[in-house]
């Protein structure tokens, strides 16, 4: 599976990116801290978002086969960056499930293997700490 985007420097420290197959776009923006205006997620928040959305997709996916929502389930996203050299140095996320989703424990393992197994959580490399509470 491919997938295409057509990626523009628009300057100032901004990009505008087109995914191809649905015309959606996608401004970044450095973050203030890094020269930008921190008017749009920066690329480090977006590895940080991709990582809980990769996360709640997978979830979705298996509660569609196992027969449970996360339909309503709310994240919260923290990126910590480390300054020398500067990059992310941990992810820390909590997944708030909705208190009317009365999760099996068969249903908490799969959430819990969604977690650790979704493609980006496997694509990160092993420095950066995936910290991951699951809130039922």
């Amino acid at each position: 599976m491919m997938t295409k985007i057509k990626m523009t420097a628009l300057g100032g420290f901004r990009t505008k990116s087109i995914h191809l197959q649905s015309g959606v776009e996608l401004l970044t923006d450095a973050p203030v801290d890094n020269h930008g205006k921190g008017e749009y997620f920066s690329p480090t928040d977006l590895l940080a978002t991709a990582l809980a959305s990769c996360m709640i997709t997978i979830m979705d996916v298996a509660g569609q086969q196992h027969g449970f929502s996360v339909e309503g389930t709310e994240i919260d996203i923290l990126k910590i960056m480390s300054e020398n050299p500067r990059k992310v140095a941990e992810i820390v996320i909590h997944i708030h499930f909705p208190k009317t989703n009365n999760y099996s424990e068969k249903n908490k393992k799969i959430i819990s293997h969604a977690v650790k197994n979704c493609p980006v959580a496997l694509s990160l490399h092993p420095d950066i700490k995936q910290t991951v509470h699951l809130n039922y």
